[in-house]
């Protein structure tokens, strides 16, 4: 399957506008679109608590004094 086309998106575009009607689709589209930007913070949190923990990681290694692992 291709991407999609000025046709598909023309038929996706009719579909919508007969589900939800004309009036609605304004309030559609902000929803989208703030659930959009959500979706965008939530991933850029994630993203950032990631390398956070890495780097702290990291530091902990680096800090850690060298020791032989004793003989068992």
């Amino acid at each position: 399957m291709g991407p999609i086309g000025m046709p598909e998106m023309v038929m996706i575009f009719i579909i919508v506008l007969l589900l939800f009607g004309a009036k609605k689709l304004p309030d559609l589209a902000r929803g989208i679109g703030k659930s959009m930007g959500e979706f965008k913070r939530a991933r850029d949190e994630f993203e950032q608590e990631l390398t956070r923990a890495s780097e702290a990681e990291t530091n902990k290694v680096k800090e850690a004094p060298n020791k032989e692992p004793r003989e068992v």
